[in-house]
């Protein structure tokens, strides 16, 4: 399975809390729900196809327990993101959750790099990464993702936690998807693409 990860960013690279204003409060953000005024239909299309193609989902703790809190409650066949969720397998990764009550959940501890490479060599289609930041730039820094869709809200906060870490493993990308929705919210679909090549202007 290939490996994607979906992320919600500011302009200045902010993943904390898109959800809303107590979704994430550590480190005294205080600017939770910044998707809110941007996330349209269009956004929300994007997001339907993207779940539809998950054979399933790696997720950190924080999001697996917002996750769970709210989906197993709100499962809808025909709603490709409920129906998925609830019915595929999920891996989280977690050193201090001790039980996952929601089905079709299994925890994975130790060496999260050498679980998540044994998961993506199995057969299927995506296994999916949906916001898990701390996760996220566990697996960027590893050179572990394969695509990544950053839907980029007109927003910068200047504070709050920012996605990509300083010791990532230098990637090139391909841009294989552009699109900004009504409200302004910039879909990118990035295709991991090697190692970066490099030059001098003009030369």
């Amino acid at each position: 399975m290939e490996l994607s990860l979906t992320q919600f960013v500011t302009i200045d690279g902010v993943y904390q809390a898109p959800g809303g204003p107590q979704e994430d409060t550590s480190g005294g953000f205080t600017h939770g729900g910044w998707t809110a005024p941007y996330f349209d239909e269009a956004a929300g299309e994007f997001m339907n196809q993207v779940f539809a193609r998950a054979d399933a989902f790696l997720l950190g703790r924080r999001t697996y327990e917002i996750f769970a809190g709210y989906w197993p409650q709100h499962d809808d066949p025909a709603d490709p993101i409920a129906s998925n969720l609830n019915a595929l397998p999920k891996y989280v990764g977690t050193h201090t959750l001790e039980r996952a009550d929601w089905a079709g959940t299994e925890l994975l501890r130790g060496d999260l790099v050498e679980q998540v490479t044994d998961l993506t060599s199995r057969e299927g289609r995506e296994i999916q990464i949906h916001g898990s930041g701390n996760l996220a730039k566990t697996l960027l820094a590893a050179g572990l993702v394969d695509t990544l869709h950053l839907l980029t809200f007109p927003v910068l906060l200047g504070t709050g936690k920012r996605l990509f870490p300083t010791d990532s493993t230098p990637t090139a990308y391909h841009v294989i998807d552009s699109r900004t929705t009504p409200r302004g919210v910039h879909i990118t679909t990035y295709r991991a693409a090697g190692t970066p090549e490099y030059g001098t202007i003009g030369e």
